[in-house]
């Protein structure tokens, strides 16, 4: 490795931790109340603990280190970003420290690669600086756009996957078996065909059997997917069990909605098909097309053209 390489890499790696540091710098002035300060103490040594770090490994002495500063400082957000992670299916107590360790991770990758590549395109140092703040910058909002797809994905998956779960609920009740019963069954007969929708309703019923309310855990149940219509439905069960309402009826009822909405969605989708095949038309089969039809006749011309000559 050349001396101008390894210069450009330190340069590049100086920057990223200047950059990192300037953020864990402001990121601990914003403070909190003193509750919230005495809770993340107590949290940061219970995550010290002797017996974790030997189960958890290396893990557990990088990923919190790496996620303290950009981990958010009010109990609103750290809300806030539980439920974004939840909604791409990530539940567990620790997905929010990998989620930002991912984040610095990425941000010193980027920097790291974007000081590597400009020395090919780029001879001055002050674009080269650029180019791996640029890129740093680029990498560390990547692991967002990467959840907002997975949830988008998910939160499909689980809108196509409701009706066949409400008329599975809706033979189950009506045969007799009680709601969490009924849940149960059709969590086991999702679990092939419609994996998103099964995990929350295990997430629910797991919920239940830690003694949590119905209400609340049905609550969580509409919430935790970000899909309206199983914000309906989990507020129908609410109402319908407090007020002993007929849960089948209800249900058909937001089948029969969910399964239109279905449909219009698959009829949006036929309607932008004519739309997105212009490109791949006008890019790739005209051409060939015009050669096909155009070229013997000019290939004549051009001889004709030629003879007269």
């Amino acid at each position: 490795m050349s001396v101008e390489l390894l210069v450009l890499v330190s340069v590049a790696v100086a920057v990223g931790c200047l950059i990192l540091g300037l953020y864990y710098g402001l990121a601990d002035r914003q403070g909190g109340t003193a509750d919230e300060r005495l809770t993340s103490l107590v949290k940061r040594d219970a995550r010290g603990d002797e017996s974790r770090l030997q189960r958890r490994g290396l893990l557990a002495l990088v990923v919190p280190r790496l996620s303290e500063g950009l981990k958010p400082r009010s109990g609103i957000e750290q809300q806030k970003l539980r439920m974004r992670l939840a909604r791409a299916g990530f539940n567990s107590n620790y997905a929010a420290e990998l989620f930002l360790c991912l984040k610095v991770v990425s941000l010193i990758a980027g920097g790291l690669i974007g000081g590597a590549i400009a020395p090919l395109y780029f001879w001055n140092q002050q674009h080269t600086l650029v180019c791996a703040a640029f890129s740093g910058c680029l990498m560390f909002f990547l692991p967002d756009f990467a959840l907002r797809s997975l949830t988008l994905r998910r939160q499909e998956q689980i809108l196509l996957a409701l009706p066949n779960a409400l008329d599975l609920l809706i033979v189950a009740i009506e045969v007799g078996q009680g709601l969490d019963a009924a849940i149960r069954s059709v969590t086991i007969e999702l679990e092939r065909n419609a994996l998103a929708l099964s995990q929350e309703f295990a997430l629910y019923n797991l919920q239940l059997n830690m003694g949590r309310p119905r209400s609340e855990a049905l609550h969580d149940l509409g919430m935790r997917s970000g899909v309206p219509d199983m914000n309906s439905f989990a507020a129908v069960l609410i109402q319908a069990d407090r007020f002993g309402a007929s849960i089948a009826k209800t249900m058909r009822q937001l089948s029969e909605s969910a399964r239109r909405k279905r449909r219009q969605m698959a009829e949006e989708r036929a309607q932008k098909s004519a739309v997105k095949l212009i490109f791949p038309l006008v890019l790739f089969i005209f051409p060939g097309i015009f050669v096909i039809l155009v070229g013997p006749a000019m290939i004549m011309l051009w001889r004709d053209l030629a003879g007269m000559h």
